[in-house]
């Protein structure tokens, strides 16, 4: 399995980067709209639509048209893993169904001299065969400008 990673001092306290990586609002501001991402649907663990908070059980329907231009899809996320005790935090989504064989993204977050320590972790498979091939640089190359796109909306909305 490969892994992609990717951290940023975010100049705020930790209690505010997280509430904003924690719920809905968040996600969709920094889903890149130049990538072709677009939220379709965010359901609590319960079914709820729109959940206030982004939870441990709750899944979220991405649509998918790389560049505008490539083969889109869907794509499901669901939150298996979250905590926060104050000086650290983190969450786990895992795709449910999508374009990757496996796609693992565990969201760090920490404490640091008066503000967080933010990282990005991606443990991904793109599929074999023919498709894989096809998406390998979608994917790949389309990482880095993602994430630093990420990176920058949390900067720019929270310092």
């Amino acid at each position: 399995m490969a892994t992609y990673e990717r951290e940023a001092f975010i100049d705020a306290p930790l209690s505010v980067v997280w509430r904003f990586h924690s719920n809905a609002d968040g996600l969709r501001a920094l889903t890149p709209d130049w990538m072709g991402l677009e939220v379709e649907a965010i359901r609590g663990p319960h079914g709820d639509p729109n959940p206030e908070e982004l939870v441990v059980g709750s899944e979220i329907d991405l649509r998918m048209r790389p560049f505008g231009v490539l083969p889109g899809g869907e794509w499901t996320s669901k939150i298996t893993e979250r905590g926060y005790d104050g000086e650290s935090a983190m969450f786990r989504d895992v795709m449910v169904e999508g374009p990757f064989a496996r796609w693992v993204h565990t969201h760090q977050f920490a404490a640091e001299d008066g503000g967080t320590r933010l990282r990005d972790t991606v443990n991904y498979e793109l599929p074999p065969g023919a498709l894989g091939r096809r998406l390998s640089p979608v994917g790949v190359v389309g990482f880095e400008p993602m994430f630093r796109h990420r990176h920058r909306v949390t900067k720019e909305l929270l310092e």
